[in-house]
């Protein structure tokens, strides 16, 4: 027990250094290292697994909803990143560039993709001549480099993995459709498998992505009340279509531009999960993505019949769920400790007295409550239990950013909130950029997170100018 003691004060409290707690975490859990390459992380077994849970399920729900996988090359000419003026703008900032191929120099720059737009055009100019190549709906699991000054794993590092979707419409209403289904795809991946809730609307134009018409955004809270950006997707009218010259001729034999979108989320995500439902000893994991569903304790397994018990159990439930025996020499203490730290959502524990009785122990992670269960019943106890897991999550989450959204009609009421009550700010704007500025200068960094869907009337006036108020929109500060 000594050494299961020293493990859970290994990690710092979340409430005494929420950033210090975070990297104790990703460290502890075995979810990344880092590398030789500043920014670049590496992703241990535990974390890619997580990934590729992740993975699966949105590639599944991307699948249903008529999309393909392509994939695009690395590197972009910088004559080709060149045409879309506002997109090479808002990313040159963030561009690493490669000079010299083996011994020679370079002609040209070749810029490695932070995004692939440029891309995914270049491609369609190829492959879309009339209104019946319409839609192209093409989507692309990769890795993608921005040269970050400030990094920290999983939230903002240099090279990092993700999906992006790059779509072409006939008309712009389509586009705009596709826009917003790909961010129900998000909202609801988020809540049905991470069991993370939260706000979602659409970005002023001050944050709107580089290059596009439009951009909506799935805005989640962590646990200390910061948000996070989890998913965007944007409608990009028909720029990009003019800036590479992609046509087609339409129904009435005229040529047209097609209208196009893009949309995407990254290994982000795993920082969002720590931060959102983490606690003092670890991760704690949604059941859906979880690369442990299910751990087995053998208690006493030196005892006649506990280990071949164990081994029955697993051979049981892995017909149905990810499951774990671990039947090492380490102390039962430091197991349970052990998969606490890893976040595993149910732990089994089996013991010669259990087995006398036919029954074994479930213990939650989320919440250590303990149930005595008859082995005949034990599938369907193990995915209630699981279902009980995510539900708690999510409205513990969900209590904690009602908890933390706040309303501001002043603006010293605003600032006073922003100082003193971490968590988001509802409040009414403008319009106006201007506005935007001064509460982040004011402020000390709280920023528009979007425009939700559905407004509040909140006030008349804009609570930075006082002049008439446009849109209610959350407000906070962001990782």
């Amino acid at each position: 027990m000594a050494q299961n003691k020293k493990m859970v004060e290994a990690i710092t409290s979340r409430d005494e250094d929420f950033a210090k707690w975070y990297t104790d975490i990703v460290k502890k859990a075995e979810l990344c290292d880092y590398s030789g390459v500043k920014g670049c992380m590496i992703f241990r077994p535990y974390g890619y697994a997580i990934w590729e849970n992740i993975q699966a399920d949105l590639d599944r729900r991307f699948k249903e909803t008529g999309h393909e996988n392509v994939y695009m090359p690395m590197l972009i000419p910088e004559s080709l990143l060149q045409k879309e003026k506002d997109h090479v703008e808002g990313f040159a900032p963030e561009v690493a560039w490669v000079t010299q191929g083996g011994s020679e120099k370079l002609t040209e720059r070749l810029c490695v993709r932070p995004t692939s737009e440029v891309l995914f055009c270049e491609h369609y100019k190829n492959v879309i001549n009339s209104y019946r190549d319409l839609p192209k709906l093409y989507n692309q699991w990769c890795s993608v480099m921005r040269w970050e000054k400030t990094t920290r794993p999983f939230l903002r590092t240099s090279e990092f993995l993700w999906q992006e979707g790059h779509t072409m419409h006939e008309t712009a209403e389509e586009a705009i459709e596709e826009t917003l289904r790909m961010l129900k795809v998000y909202e609801d991946f988020y809540r049905e498998t991470l069991a993370i809730p939260a706000v979602v609307g659409k970005k002023t134009r001050k944050e709107t992505f580089a290059g596009a018409e439009a951009t909506y955004t799935i805005e989640p809270m962590m646990h200390n009340g910061v948000a996070l950006q989890g998913g965007t997707s944007h409608y990009f009218g028909d720029g990009f279509a003019k800036a590479f010259d992609i046509k087609f001729t339409g129904r009435d034999n005229t040529l047209q531009y097609p209208h196009q979108t893009s949309w995407g989320v990254s290994t982000r995500m795993i920082g969002a999960i720590i931060m959102v439902h983490g606690d003092d000893d670890g991760l704690v994991l949604p059941p859906k993505i979880s690369p442990i569903q299910v751990a087995i304790i053998p208690v006493a397994q030196h005892k006649e019949g506990v280990l071949e018990k164990a081994d029955e159990l697993k051979k049981r439930l892995s017909k149905e769920f990810r499951v774990k025996l671990d039947d090492s020499e380490n102390s039962p203490g430091w197991k349970f400790s052990q998969y606490e730290m890893k976040g595993v959502p149910v732990r089994v524990e089996i013991g010669p007295k259990d087995i006398e009785k036919n029954q074994c122990v479930i213990v939650r992670r989320d919440n250590r409550e303990k149930q005595f269960v008859s082995l005949d019943n034990l599938e369907e106890a193990v995915r209630t239990a699981l279902q009980e897991v995510h539900d708690a999550m999510y409205q513990k989450a969900l209590d904690n950013m009602n908890e933390k959204t706040h309303v501001a009609v002043t603006f010293d009421e605003f600032v006073d909130t922003a100082k003193n009550k971490p968590g988001f700010i509802k409040a009414m704007w403008c319009g106006d950029v201007e506005c935007e500025d001064k509460i982040k200068d004011v402020t000390g960094g709280v920023k528009s997170r979007c425009i939700p869907f559905e407004e509040e009337k909140l006030s008349d006036v804009c609570v930075c100018c006082g002049k008439p108020a446009k849109h209610q929109v959350f407000w906070g500060k962001q990782y």
